[in-house]
């Protein structure tokens, strides 16, 4: 469990440490099912589902949208002074961290500290909340999953950051990565993001897509050398996104990336961040998109969160749906897990929700949901026919002129005679209600 740290000023009054109680507690501030400890498939809940915080939403969102301010008004964010500011703030995220006890955190640069347009000034700031930082790291045992730099919120970027036309953008970008990188590298961070909110077009009229996409690849080698150069050991992770803010993103889905990743020769170093309101984005469901991944290799890292299904954007609201989760815990679990990265709720509590509280029962919830959902999809793989039933439907594949096939052994007239010989193939059914019903049957 890690230690409970707090700041000159406690924020998060009347709360404390968050832990296990059991499927039977009436404690809304407790687990139901996450705990940590519990060994599942060989491994602890921790180790599997690593979860971590998100730096962005939790407190620096403030509930404004395009309709209306700010209605989360932060107790860290009363002092004038930028540096004492966000010290404030990081007191408010590691106190909240080490209170719902989870063992990672993750971040933009911006984030961290409000940015200027000087660089200069940009890195001195961020050196400094670094060093803090890496105190509250020491003093609490939590670590930070990944790091990022925000290339999307600034004017500057309102053309792209890697993929802009104007190079001074790019420069820009490039002196932002590096100092995110920086600080990445001196807090211990296991993963580096890349996540290109503004790298596409919003029309081809004024676009030179394949000059754009070179950039984006040569942008990529050249942080990806800086950090090797430095000693960063960790993972690079692409997130996947179709569109929002741009009308389309060069990172599109999971089979988008992986096959950009394999044209510009990134695939050693880099692999997939997925989130679930994306896959949606994309015409997807998030279980298609851990597949895509899962069967590269290249399920790095996940953003958990859902869309609404009656609008058409990135809602980002906390999970809660137990079968949808639990048929991506199947995929995880017999992809065989995370490849560096973990589960960070990439998501926001609601505008209206304006009680210090609501961003406990929020995370409270979504660890839930996910420890019960590992729980489940352990047991179907473990006592159920899920597995046999999938494997019984390529059987066909595993002797004979099937496997003739898979090894390459059959040319086009072959297919042919073996069709005209047998005849008409049996009717075989793909049980899916059956194997539906067995997800609610061990829910």
């Amino acid at each position: 469990m890690a230690n409970m740290v707090l700041g000159n000023k406690e924020f998060f009054k009347g709360i404390g440490q968050i832990k296990y109680e059991g499927p039977q507690t009436d404690n809304p501030l407790a687990y139901r099912w996450y705990d940590e400890q519990r060994v599942v498939a060989g491994k602890t809940m921790k180790a599997h589902l690593c979860f971590a915080v998100a730096y962005w939403h939790s407190f620096c969102g403030n509930g404004g949208d395009p309709f209306g301010g700010a209605t989360h008004i932060f107790p860290w964010d009363e002092k004038s002074d930028a540096v004492a500011r966000a010290k404030d703030k990081m007191d408010a995220a590691f106190e909240f961290i080490t209170k719902v006890n989870f063992p990672f955190y993750c971040f933009h640069d911006v984030d961290v500290v409000d940015h200027t347009s000087d660089v200069a000034e940009n890195e001195k700031r961020l050196q400094a909340l670094t060093a803090y930082a890496k105190e509250k790291q020491a003093a609490s045992g939590v670590k930070l999953l990944w790091g990022t730099a925000n290339l999307f919120s600034h004017r500057r970027y309102m053309n792209g950051a890697a993929t802009n036309p104007d190079f001074s953008v790019l420069a820009h970008a490039g002196a932002q990565v590096k100092a995110a990188l920086d600080a990445t590298i001196a807090l211990g961070g296991e993963n580096y993001v890349f996540w290109g909110g503004r790298e596409g077009y919003m029309t081809l009229l004024n676009t030179n897509m394949k000059r754009e996409q070179e950039h984006l690849a040569r942008f990529l080698h050249t942080a990806k050398d800086y950090a090797r150069q430095q000693g960063f050991k960790g993972n690079f992770f692409i997130e996947p996104k179709p569109c929002e803010p741009t009308k389309h993103q060069y990172d599109y889905d999971a089979a988008t990336v992986i096959g950009f990743l394999r044209k510009y020769d990134l695939l050693q170093d880099f692999k997939l961040n997925l989130e679930v309101n994306h896959a949606t984005l994309a015409g997807h469901t998030f279980q298609h998109e851990l597949q895509v991944a899962i069967d590269e290799g290249l399920l790095g890292s996940m953003d958990a969160n859902r869309g609404d299904y009656q609008n058409g954007w990135d809602t980002d609201q906390f999970p809660n749906n137990i079968n949808e989760i639990t048929e991506a815990m199947l995929i995880i679990l017999e992809g065989g897990g995370f490849k560096g990265g973990g589960i960070n709720f990439d998501a926001k509590i609601r505008r209206n929700s304006t009680d210090p509280a609501d961003l406990f029962h929020a995370h409270i919830g979504g660890a839930d949901t996910f420890a019960r959902s590992l729980l489940v999809a352990d047991n179907i793989l473990q006592h159920s026919d899920y597995k046999k039933i999938r494997a019984d439907r390529y059987a066909s594949y595993n002797s004979g002129k099937g496997q003739e096939f898979e090894a390459g052994k059959l040319n086009l007239e072959d297919l042919r005679n073996i069709a005209a010989a047998s005849g008409e193939p049996s009717v075989i059914s793909g049980k899916q209600e059956y194997l539906e019903n067995l997800i609610n049957r061990y829910i």
